[in-house]
């Protein structure tokens, strides 16, 4: 229970615009991204997650978006004593591409 709230605070509170987004230009919907995953050219939601640090918390937002260099995973992390990061992952190699 108190995991549930601590989750939505944070997602009350953290900004929509955030300083790890600054270069993307746009976030794919519902069906982009589900025709981007089905053609093999990400990897899957659940191999970007692997490659983030378990200390780092819980995903508990994850965007598809498109920057310069290619498409990228947008994560926002929240760890067990309240703290929200955000990270990104390459969308097609599942490796780490940033985080604050």
């Amino acid at each position: 229970m108190i995991r549930f709230i601590l989750i939505a605070i944070a997602l009350i509170f953290v900004p929509q615009r955030m300083a790890l987004a600054a270069d993307v230009s746009s976030c794919l919907t519902r069906e982009q991204r589900h025709a981007v995953q089905a053609s093999g050219k990400v990897v899957p939601l659940a191999a970007a997650k692997r490659a983030v640090p378990a200390h780092k918390g819980e995903v508990v937002r994850a965007k598809l978006c498109q920057r310069q260099n290619g498409l990228v995973y947008l994560l926002t992390l929240l760890a067990r004593d309240g703290k929200v990061t955000h990270m990104a992952v390459d969308a097609s190699s599942g490796r780490l591409a940033g985080g604050r």
